[in-house]
């Protein structure tokens, strides 16, 4: 697992927008109204793309390089590149919905005492587990 990824991405121009795709990475596919937007859009993508090949264990592939990708009259080849560290930790920290039951006596009470229910399990659940953090 590496760090840092740079890969080619073809930038498809059309009336209607900038839709992006990374031909070493199949599925990974974004737009953008702009190229700004374009580019933001593609670094997320790829990096999102990359982290689920990481924690499904799936082999990444090497990058193409950039001269020999194939474009089309209105399309142009872009390099992007996604340093992964701060966007693992961004996906370790993301929030996750659970659906969870309580006596409706105690959600009463609670809500009358205006419980932060989210606040309350994350503080039971790290005591229950031992941890005071988010182990790495």
């Amino acid at each position: 697992m590496k760090d840092r990824y740079v890969y080619p991405a073809v930038f498809d121009y059309a009336d209607d927008g900038i839709s992006v795709e990374f031909p070493d990475l199949p599925g990974a596919l974004t737009c953008g109204d702009t190229d700004e937007e374009a580019l933001c859009m593609a670094r997320e993508c790829m990096a999102l793309h990359i982290y689920g090949m990481e924690q499904d264990g799936d082999a990444i592939p090497q990058p193409t390089r950039s001269i020999d990708v194939q474009t089309a009259a209105n399309q142009t080849v872009v390099l992007i590149e996604a340093w992964m560290p701060p966007f693992r930790d961004e996906m370790a920290e993301k929030a996750v919905k659970k659906t969870l039951t309580i006596p409706k006596w105690l959600d009463e009470l609670a809500v009358e005492n205006n419980v932060n229910f989210s606040r309350v399990l994350q503080d039971g659940l790290k005591t229950h587990l031992g941890v005071t953090e988010r182990k790495k």
